[in-house]
C-alpha cells in the first residue's frame, strides 16, 4: 500500500475490529488498519494500491460553479475541501466561462453568481486527487470563504498542471534559524495597515530607525516604493490589490527566512489578505499594527492629494471613498493617531516588540 501525499509505502499488517481481526474489509465497515512499518498517516491522507496510486499535485485546472452572491475574488485564499482533505487554495482569473444554453466559451475576469467557468487554482500543500471524470470522490470539491465559512463554489478537477510536477523544494543547509542566530535576533513581520494618510509609513520609518539604533537587522517595505518596481504592473482594482499583498507577503516571508525583521506599510484593506500573510509565517512572527485614523482626519491631511482626486472622480477604487477598508478585528497593536504622536507610537511598538520577543532580540554588538 502507499500512503499519500507522503508517498510512503508499506503493507497492511492487520485489519482490526471490535469483534476481532478480519482478512478483508468492505465499504461501510468501521475498521482500524495497522501497517507493517511506522508511517505517519492522519486525517486527509489517502491509502492506495502501491502500483496504481492517485495523483498528487498542488496546481490544477478545474471547472467551477460559483454559488455566492459576491463575485469570486481572483487571487484570494479560500478553503478547498475534497473528501477529508482541507487545504488553502487560490483561484486565478478564469480562462473562460461557459454559456449554459449554447456551451459557448466567453472571456471573463471573475465568476459571478451561478456562473460556470474553467480556471487554474493552486493549493498551499499537495492534494491527493483523481480527475472528476474518473472519481467523483477524489475529483469533486467545494470552496469555502475563510471569513464567513460559507460555501461559495463547487468544482471538478480536470488535471494537474505540468509545471507543478517540474518544481520541487530544494533542501538548503543554512536554515532560517541559522540566519537569525547569526544576526542575534528573531525574525518577524511588523505589518502596518490603515487608510491612506493614516501615518503608516511615518510610524514604520520611526520604528525601523529605533530598531536599527539597537543594532537589529531590518528592512522596510513601503507600499508606494514597491509599486515602483516589483508591483509596477498592478493597478488598484480589488484583484490587483489582492495580488499586491500576496506578492509583498511572499517577499516578506523570504526576508524573514534570511533572519530579518521586516516592516511593511500598506493599506492592505482586506482582512483575508492580511490573514493570508499571517498564515505564511510561523506562529508569533506576524505582528499586525493597525494605524487607526478616522477617514475625515486622513482626508484632511491628504498630503499626496489623493483624496481630492478620488472625490473629484479622477481616482477610482480608492480605499475609504469607493473601495472598502476592513478594520482588523484583533490586531496585536492599535495606534490611535488622533491621541498619540508618531514618536510616542513608535516607542510603544518597539517596547512591545522587545518585551514580547525576549532576550534574543538584544543583539551582541
Amino acid at each position: 500500500m502507499r500512503v499519500l501525499p507522503s508517498g510512503k509505502t508499506s503493507t497492511v499488517e492487520r485489519i482490526v475490529t471490535l469483534d476481532g481481526d478480519l482478512d478483508a474489509a468492505v465499504a461501510g465497515q468501521a475498521v482500524t488498519l495497522t501497517f507493517a512499518d511506522e508511517i505517519d498517516c492522519s486525517r486527509g491522507d489517502v491509502i492506495a494500491l502501491a502500483d496504481n496510486p492517485p495523483e498528487v499535485s498542488d496546481q490544477f485546472e478545474a471547472t467551477l460553479v460559483w454559488m455566492d452572491d459576491a463575485a469570486m475574488h481572483v487571487g484570494r485564499s479560500y478553503w478547498l475541501k475534497l473528501g477529508t482533505q482541507t487545504v488553502s487554495a487560490t483561484v486565478q482569473q478564469p480562462k473562460y466561462t461557459i454559456q449554459v444554453n449554447t456551451l459557448e466559451h466567453l472571456a471573463a475576469k471573475t465568476l459571478d453568481l451561478n456562473a460556470i467557468g474553467v480556471a487554474e487554482l493552486a493549493t498551499d500543500r499537495p492534494l491527493v486527487f483523481e480527475p472528476y471524470a474518473d472519481s467523483r470522490t477524489l475529483g469533486g470539491f467545494i470552496l469555502i470563504d475563510k471569513l464567513t465559512n460559507a460555501t461559495v463554489a463547487a468544482g471538478m478537477l480536470h488535471f494537474s498542471l505540468r509545471r507543478a510536477q517540474n518544481v520541487h523544494w530544494q533542501a538548503l543547509d543554512v536554515t532560517r534559524e541559522a540566519h537569525a542566530a547569526l544576526k542575534h535576533q528573531k525574525p518577524a513581520v511588523l505589518w502596518f495597515t490603515g487608510l491612506s494618510g493614516s501615518g503608516k509609513s511615518t510610524i514604520a520609518n520611526l520604528v525601523e530607525k529605533k530598531l536599527h539604533a539597537f543594532g537589529h537587522h531590518t528592512f522596510l517595505l513601503d507600499g508606494d516604493n514597491v509599486r515602483h518596481g516589483l508591483n509596477k504592473d498592478l493597478g488598484f482594482t480589488e484583484a490587483d490589490r489582492i495580488e499586491n499583498i500576496r506578492r509583498v507577503g511572499e517577499v516578506a516571508k523570504l526576508m524573514t527566512d534570511a533572519g530579518l525583521i521586516v516592516l511593511t506599510a500598506f493599506i492592505s484593506p482586506f482582512r483575508a489578505e492580511r490573514d493570508m500573510v499571517r498564515a505564511m509565517l510561523p506562529p508569533g512572527e506576524f505582528v499586525e499594527v493597525f494605524v487607526d485614523t478616522p477617514l475625515e482626519v486622513a482626508e484632511a491631511r491628504d498630503v499626496k492629494g489623493l483624496y481630492r482626486k478620488a472625490r473629484a472622480g479622477d481616482l477610482k477604487n480608492f480605499t475609504g471613498i469607493d473601495s472598502p477598508y476592513e478594520v482588523p478585528h484583533m490586531p496585536e497593536l492599535r495606534i490611535d493617531t488622533t491621541r498619540e504622536a508618531g514618536e510616542a507610537a513608535a516607542e510603544r511598538i518597539v517596547d512591545y516588540i522587545l518585551g514580547k520577543r525576549g532576550d534574543m532580540w538584544m543583539p551582541t554588538i
